[in-house]
């Protein structure tokens, strides 16, 4: 469901020092770099430079911009189980800017064409330069969460869409998978497996 303008009641301006607020988002650091895409980017690959340390949130050497409308569908997988409670989203100047974001849950190999489906939350953005606003998403929809996938559907009015930084705020744990472990035990010594020297039946010594 849609937060539409309401949004407002769930996002504000963190009063906490610089250092705890860089250690809160820290899940940039938990993003699978290397599988990590985004759609209809203009510059590929692009779009994993938006994902960067705070210190660097106001760092717009590195963007993504949309290319051929204003969508952009990221497609983000966790290294782990991440737990978000929170992101900002800091957008490009002259309307570029995202106006709204959709939060798809656990669906890796997200197209365009599946954003027909229910997201798991919207929100309605505000035009943020400085990284100060937070949204905060609902926890219990987006716990165990191992994929990510953000559609941004449109913009202020840009023809193309640009993001210079996204961040997560949230906890992260480790996947526990069970895995069968195969040992293979050797039974019987094998002399064909050894080197030791025997004698053959009639005393002569071979190896």
């Amino acid at each position: 469901m849609s937060r539409g303008s309401s949004c407002g009641a769930h996002h504000h301006e963190h009063e906490h020092e610089p250092f705890e607020r860089g250690r809160e988002y820290s899940l940039f650091a938990k993003i699978n770099k290397e599988q990590l895409d985004c759609l209809n980017e203009s510059e590929e690959g692009s779009a994993a430079g938006v994902f960067k340390p705070w210190d660097d949130r106001l760092d717009t050497d590195k963007f993504v911009e949309s290319d051929v409308d204003e969508e952009l569908l990221f497609r983000i997988p966790f290294t782990g189980d991440i737990k978000l409670k929170g992101f900002i989203v800091i957008g490009g100047e002259g309307n570029s800017h995202p106006s709204e974001v959709r939060l798809y849950k656990n669906r890796p190999g997200m197209t365009f064409e599946d954003t027909v489906a229910e997201p798991d939350e919207t929100f309605q953005l505000y035009e943020d330069r400085n990284g100060t606003t937070e949204y905060a998403t609902r926890v219990s929809k987006f716990s165990s969460l191992t994929h990510l996938c953000l559609h941004f559907s449109r913009n202020f009015g840009a023809d193309t869409t640009k993001i210079y930084y996204i961040g997560f705020r949230g906890e992260f744990s480790e996947s526990h998978r069970h895995e069968v472990t195969i040992c293979n035990y050797e039974a019987r010594a094998n002399p064909a497996d050894h080197k030791n020297e025997t004698l053959d039946s009639v005393g002569h010594q071979i190896s």
